[in-house]
C-alpha cells in the first residue's frame, strides 16, 4: 500500500497546467478556503442552493468540496435524514433528502452541526453530493468524484489522479 507523507507531490500524480490544481498539493488534515465564485445546486431545474460565500474543504487526494451558508441554501426543501457519518478530521454529520420538482433525492446534502474547533467555520452549512443533483461552479457543471462514496466536486481546475479511482482503495 502506498502511504503519501504529505511533502511533496508523488511520482504518480499529474502535474497541473495553469489555472489548474492538484489535490496532491492539497493538505492532510483539510484546509478551509472561502471561495467568492458563484456555486449554485439543482435539481430538476429547481434551484435549491446559490451562494457567492462557500467555502472549499481542501484535502490530499480528492477534489475540493463545497460547503453553502444556511442563508443561500433553500431549507425549506431539505428533509432530515436518518443515520449520520464521522469524519475523522469533522466529527459527526447529519445528513438531508432533498425533495423539489417532484423528485426525491435521499441523503444529497449533509451538514456539520457541531464541526471539530479547526472546522467551526463550516457549522451549519451545507454541502451536496453531485452525483445526486446538479452542481455548478461560475455556470461550469461539476463532476462527481469517482467511486460513489466521496462527495468532491470534480472541475476542469482539478487535476490527479482523485481518491475513488480504481487502484485508489489504500489512500
Amino acid at each position: 500500500m502506498w502511504t503519501y507523507d504529505g511533502t511533496k507531490r508523488p511520482s504518480f500524480a499529474d502535474n497541473p497546467g495553469p489555472n489548474e490544481e492538484s489535490v496532491w498539493d492539497y493538505p492532510r488534515p483539510p484546509a478551509l478556503e472561502n471561495d467568492t465564485r458563484r456555486v449554485e445546486v439543482m435539481i430538476n431545474d429547481v434551484p435549491i442552493a446559490s451562494s457567492e460565500a462557500a467555502v472549499r474543504v481542501l484535502e490530499t487526494a480528492s477534489p475540493p468540496t463545497f460547503y453553502l451558508p444556511p442563508g443561500d441554501v433553500n431549507r425549506e426543501l431539505l428533509i432530515p435524514a436518518g443515520g449520520g457519518s464521522i469524519c475523522e478530521w469533522k466529527g459527526k454529520a447529519s445528513y438531508w433528502t432533498i425533495e423539489a420538482g417532484g423528485q426525491q433525492a435521499g441523503r444529497a446534502c449533509w451538514s456539520y452541526e457541531d464541526p471539530s474547533q479547526a472546522f467551526k467555520e463550516i457549522a451549519g452549512y451545507f454541502s451536496f453530493y453531485p452525483a445526486m443533483v446538479a452542481c455548478y461552479v461560475d455556470g461550469e457543471s461539476v463532476k462527481p468524484q469517482p467511486g460513489g462514496f466521496y462527495g468532491g466536486w470534480m472541475t476542469a481546475e482539478i487535476v490527479g489522479p482523485v481518491k475513488g479511482e480504481p487502484g485508489t482503495g489504500g489512500w
